[in-house]
């Protein structure tokens, strides 16, 4: 089992970024707003993924897979109105990690979050964020990706 273990932060102020890699993503849901279980199709640049999350917050599992253009194609009508789009920003910090920038594009605008991935559950909840991180919002599921695509932009 893949199990992905994250937390998600506001962004406080924008860090320098031209070191990092950039990516344009669009994603849609397959599932219904209150499955507990999220099917995604994503587009990441030139690639094409379908994905699974369980339910949680800072731990749940992922499974991922790499489609085909024709296949997202096929799919990707049924997810009309449970959509985000965003630039990618995916860079180092000073600590060695990698977080992953998201600043949302369209109706999310000007919505920024980043996320940190860990090993452990130990390792996620002793971390100490750098001071151009925002408030902690990984438990809020009102800034998760499925809700923000059906609901908009958190108040």
């Amino acid at each position: 089992m893949s199990t992905e273990i994250e937390r998600k932060f506001l962004v406080a102020q924008l860090p320098d970024i031209s070191n990092t890699e950039k990516a344009i993503v669009r994603q849609g849901y397959l599932t219904a707003p209150d499955d507990s279980t999220e099917l995604r199709l994503r587009q990441k640049n030139d690639k094409f993924f379908l994905t699974l999350k369980g339910s949680g917050t800072m731990v749940r599992v992922e499974r991922e897979t790499e489609i085909s253009a024709g296949q997202f194609d096929t799919f990707w009508p049924e997810t009309e109105g449970r959509r985000v789009e965003k630039e990618r920003y995916t860079g180092q910090l000073p600590d060695g990690r990698v977080f992953e920038l998201d600043a949302f594009l369209g109706e999310l605008a000007p919505l920024r979050l980043v996320e940190v991935e860990f090993e452990t559950e130990a390792e996620a909840q002793a971390y100490t964020p750098p001071d151009w991180f925002g408030a902690d919002v990984t438990a809020d599921k009102r800034y998760k990706n499925k809700t923000m695509a059906i609901k908009g932009i958190p108040s």
